[in-house]
């Protein structure tokens, strides 16, 4: 079979590096991909969110399953649009995809149907907002942007003095453009954080291994939010109790609310949660696979992973088991220089040559393009470097070891990917 996997970044790269080892595979095509993609898979120049031409390039070549990356496209109906094709389409339904367009509409989802969440007050407009932070007696407390901004539209503010600029930047100078335009303000909880995947169609959950990432720019948590500095699985942080309570309290509920809402959901849910003292909470959920706890994830991950994107589409999941390699991953990402700022592209990479990988070591490409024959920086997340170990401290090892060959003008990464777990955390939106 011949399948599309739609996105550039290094969650992609790991969904085509996995879909190319299954056994029912002949071809894949990535659109648009990135160098790395090229070495699993046919490049596409066709952008993630020009469904029109994904769509005609999908008939065309007669493409038998398509899996798409990034919350855009699937926010814009890419699913929707597919099966209107006749084509095969993993992802769920844009009135699905909503669950992560309209963070507002999400809140309000979970608070209809009493699933555990930080509280929290919607604004659509700014001087309401300003109000109610001036009314506040408590603090910190988080700033969300409602739409979608790359995963950084969350802020921490320590005291009304931040949670006023704050806002200022997210609602009247349009710091996340229209993602902005509605705001909520948010309890920060504190916990321990980590992430959940599911697949689910609609009727069966079959959640994935635990996995957690650092958001945090820099070593100790500190920084501005990223999009994902790292991550690894499993996480402590979810226990055999804590998986029961997310299955029974979180997934369940979040499933059967979106069909008593009309929105049936098929795809790939992910949680992101706060292990609380009064039991896990729902940070946000998206409605894909994230960045980067998917690089660890499918390192682990033994099955076959295209039946279990069929058997999703075609509403049979209750018929899939999924083996896990029982090691642990770890992803370190090295990033560009003012990331989640502003920063340089272009820069060449050296030492990619030098690492063997292999079933145990990838070098996932994030952000990378090829100019005049040389691998070359073209994101804020440039390359993700994923280990397998015997445990976590192994996994962390050899993932450094790979990483410390690697480099390019600016290059940065945390130093402590999986190696200082705090036993608090305060709450970060989610992988981009």
């Amino acid at each position: 079979m011949k399948v599309l996997v739609v996105g550039g970044g290094g969650r992609e790269h790991a969904l085509a590096w996995k879909i190319a080892r299954s056994s029912r595979v002949d071809r894949v095509y990535c659109a648009p991909g990135n160098p790395g993609i090229a070495q699993v898979a046919e490049c596409v120049d066709i952008a993630a969110t020009d469904i029109d031409a994904l769509g005609r390039f999908a008939v065309e070549n007669r493409i038998d399953l398509t899996v798409v990356g990034p919350e855009d496209p699937l926010c814009q109906g890419i699913v929707d649009h597919f099966e209107g094709l006749g084509l095969r389409c993993f992802g769920p339904s844009a009135r699905g995809a909503e669950l992560e367009g309209s963070k507002a509409w999400c809140k309000a989802i979970l608070r209809k149907y009493k699933i555990p969440t930080a509280s929290s007050r919607t604004f659509d407009l700014y001087r309401d907002a300003r109000r109610y932070i001036d009314s506040l007696e408590i603090f910190p407390v988080v700033l969300k942007a409602s739409g979608l901004a790359a995963g950084k539209g969350v802020s921490i503010c320590e005291n009304r003095e931040d949670a006023l600029a704050e806002l200022k930047v997210m609602m009247e100078d349009k710091k996340f453009g229209t993602a902005g335009r509605t705001v909520l303000v948010e309890e920060m909880l504190k916990g321990r954080e980590a992430s959940l995947l599911a697949f689910t169609d609609g009727q069966t959950i079959v959640p994935l291994e635990s996995a957690q990432d650092h958001k945090a720019a820099f070593d100790g948590d500190r920084g501005p939010n990223t999009g994902g500095m790292g991550a690894f699985s499993p996480s402590d942080a979810i226990s055999s109790k804590v998986m029961y309570q997310v299955e029974s309290q979180i997934l369940v509920p979040i499933v059967h609310a979106l069909n008593r809402e009309e929105r049936p959901y098929r795809g790939l849910l992910y949680a992101g949660l706060m292990i609380t003292g009064n039991g896990p909470k729902v940070l946000e959920f998206n409605v894909r696979f994230g960045d980067p706890e998917t690089q660890p994830l499918l390192m682990r991950l033994k099955s076959d992973i295209v039946p279990l994107f069929e058997s999703v589409i075609d509403g049979r999941l209750e018929d899939q088991e999924i083996e896990w390699d029982p090691r642990p991953a770890v992803c370190v990402v090295l990033a560009s220089r003012g990331y989640p700022g502003e920063y340089v592209k272009h820069l060449g990479i050296h030492g990619l040559g030098d690492i063997q990988v292999g079933d145990d070591l990838q070098v996932f490409h994030a952000g990378t393009e090829l100019r005049n024959k040389r691998v070359v920086t073209a994101g804020g997340r440039v390359l993700g470097v994923t280990a397998l170990g015997q445990d976590l401290a192994d996994a962390s090892r050899r993932a450094y070891q790979a990483v410390e060959q690697i480099g390019f003008e600016g290059s940065f990464y945390r130093h402590d990917i999986a190696r200082s777990l705090p036993q608090t955390s305060i709450v970060r939106e989610s992988g981009a």
